[in-house]
């Protein structure tokens, strides 16, 4: 869910990629994403550089992973992040969501209100760099779906299939405690009336054997104290129908526990 994953080499790359471009070149869309900390994108070797329209006709193509892009870029879409120029966060997300299919589009909103690269308050000015631009209309849907407490890009697309399965959760994070008001776990998300926890279970958070010790101890908890875990992998959201079935039959089975099926 990286734009790239090789930390301080790939960003000794993409400094000399842009440096071998000339003092007009910018870091854009997913390269930009994850300089910025962004996450939501698929991995990928491709270092993604803007230049104006004369210069990206004769530029030297210095590394073969190179793409190089003619953006409309305004003198203040650009910053620099560890000394490169690299378009803002607002920028970037504007120029990725309209270039992205709906899923990954608002794991990356997600994922840049989470990490605090843009606010809410950021949308109106996303809103605008996305006027009269090919793919506006699907970008301003994504941004009306994006939330920010998402912390990963999986629990992005767990809550994406459950309100494309009609049975969206109440609520994200949910903090559920014992009777004495002792916190026993922050629910990725949650039915309410029904007691049920969703939990997006990514290998890197939940992976290793004491993060696995403590998820069943943790469920066990959730258990005794009246709420029913359900756990999703990333494979769970590539079928459009589990993750809902899975959700809808768990609150059938928690509302009408007398009531089977012919």
């Amino acid at each position: 869910d990286a734009a790239c994953g090789d930390g301080p080499s790939w960003r000794a790359r993409v400094r000399a990629a842009v440096a071998s471009l000339g003092p007009h070149a910018v870091a854009v869309l997913g390269t930009a994403a994850e300089l910025h900390g962004i996450a939501g994108l698929r991995a990928t070797e491709e270092i993604h550089v803007s230049l104006p329209g004369w210069a990206a006709r004769t530029a030297p193509r210095a590394d073969p992973a190179l793409v190089i892009h003619q953006l409309q870029l305004s003198p203040g879409a650009v910053t620099r992040v560890a000394g490169i120029p690299t378009t803002t966060p607002v920028q970037t997300v504007a120029d990725l969501i309209l270039r992205l299919a709906r899923y990954p589009a608002v794991c990356v909103l997600d994922s840049a209100l989470n990490r605090e690269k843009i606010t809410r308050d950021d949308f109106p000015a996303i809103a605008a760099l996305l006027r009269r631009r090919r793919g506006a209309v699907a970008a301003r849907g994504y941004l009306a779906e994006a939330d920010g407490r998402a912390q990963s890009p999986l629990e992005t697309r767990v809550r994406l299939r459950c309100v494309d399965g009609r049975v969206p959760p109440d609520v994200l994070q949910y903090l559920v405690c014992d009777p004495d008001g002792y916190l026993l776990a922050v629910g990725d998300m949650a039915w309410l009336g029904a007691r049920i926890i969703g939990e997006a279970d990514g290998r890197e958070a939940h992976g290793l054997p004491e993060a696995v010790f403590r998820d069943r101890r943790r469920q066990n908890e959730l258990l005794c104290a009246g709420w029913l875990v359900l756990r999703f992998t990333w494979a769970d959201t590539l079928r459009p129908d589990y993750i809902p079935y899975v959700v809808r039959e768990a609150i059938r089975t928690r509302t009408h526990p007398h009531h089977h099926p012919r």
